[in-house]
């Protein structure tokens, strides 16, 4: 990972970030990173949310924030902002209804299982997934973290796991290709194009899939901790943690504009 002030950004025309731990700290969004989000607007950049946190969020998100749009569940759904109004996107064709009683099944399955297992306090605004609490209000450890997700792959489903949540589900999105896809609604562009002319932010494993996708990948500096999981990891990487590398990883974009 080279540092963030190496990025060639004047080409640039947007950021996709993730929300926890890349815009927050200790759950609660950083000043610097909210003032950066205002920045990088007022600019001219788009900015995309892309979050593992649900739909309910990111509408509320979505409608607040000085965003084009919100993603959530990983890829599964996302709320775009478009002529004034909001905008709801699967990824999966159709209404999400049948997996609905799957992903509660296999929710009953893993709180069953393993009595360590707890639902995320997030669970009743989710659609396309389910989510379980491996570093939000208790902390797990890793060999506890290991035996949900493959159970969870055991009964048929996708998993990722994020610096709080470790999240199954059954569609087959992630963030780089709801990115794409949200990109090429709104805006109209090629999954080429927004590989790379848009920075990806992010800080754990569940930013896989954007690290690989995203030309101008960066990771804040907390990322750091899941290093020897990331293949590839961020092509580049902030000198500070959290909210902080945020509103870093911005400065580095707009220095150049």
């Amino acid at each position: 990972m080279r540092p963030v002030a190496e990025l060639a950004s004047s080409g640039l025309r947007g950021v996709f970030s993730d929300i926890d731990d890349t815009l927050t700290h200790g759950g609660v969004v950083d000043l610097e990173a909210y003032a950066a989000l205002i920045r990088a607007r007022a600019a001219g950049l788009r900015v995309v949310l892309v979050t593992g946190r649900p739909a309910g969020w990111a509408e509320v998100l979505a409608s607040l924030w000085p965003v084009d749009a919100a993603i959530a569940e990983n890829g599964g759904i996302a709320y775009l902002k478009r002529n004034g109004r909001l905008e709801r996107m699967y990824f999966a064709a159709g209404e999400p209804a049948d997996d609905a009683q799957r992903l509660a099944a296999l929710t009953a399955d893993i709180l069953r299982t393993f009595p360590f297992a707890r639902r995320s306090d997030d669970s009743g605004l989710r659609i396309t997934d389910a989510a379980f609490d491996i570093g939000e209000t208790q902390h797990l450890a890793r060999a506890e973290v290991d035996a949900i997700t493959t159970r969870i792959r055991e009964l048929g489903a996708r998993t990722l796991v994020s610096s709080v949540h470790a999240h199954a589900c059954f569609h087959t999105a992630d963030k780089a290709l709801m990115s794409a896809r949200v990109a090429a609604e709104l805006w109209g562009e090629s999954s080429a194009e927004v590989a790379e002319h848009y920075a990806f932010v992010g800080d754990s494993p569940n930013d896989q899939a954007a690290f690989a996708f995203f030309k101008a990948s960066i990771g804040v500096a907390n990322v750091a901790r899941y290093a020897v999981d990331l293949r590839p990891p961020p092509s580049y990487v902030t000198p500070s943690p959290n909210g902080h590398g945020f509103a870093e990883a911005i400065e580095a974009i707009l220095s150049q504009r």
